[in-house]
């Protein structure tokens, strides 16, 4: 590459629903430490049904390998299901919060 050459990252931002034994196993605060650490926008929640969801913004990599930790999740849990939707709205914010209901 030459003198002003950069690379530009594609973002990326994706709403995800995990089903399974995912509430009460630490996983809102597992999965903020993970995207925290990944330098990634966006929430975590609980839901009514016993699913958890989160938004994930930032580098699409960055993105990807956060839906695949989710499909493991941490110690405790035990994932059924990530359905994963594309798009929605990037976070007003550039941090990533557990939101609480």
């Amino acid at each position: 590459m030459g003198d002003g050459a950069y690379l530009v990252s594609t973002l990326r931002t994706v709403s995800v629903i995990i089903q399974g034994r995912v509430q009460g196993v630490s996983y809102r605060a597992w999965t903020q430490a993970e995207a925290r650490a990944r330098g990634l926008s966006g929430f975590v929640c609980n839901r009514d049904d016993g699913s958890v969801e989160a938004l994930f913004s930032g580098p699409a990599e960055i993105v990807d390998q956060m839906v695949a930790l989710c499909r493991a999740g941490p110690p405790g849990a035990r994932v059924s299901d990530v359905a994963v939707h594309e798009g929605g709205d990037p976070p007003d914010s550039d941090r990533f919060e557990i939101l609480r209901g």
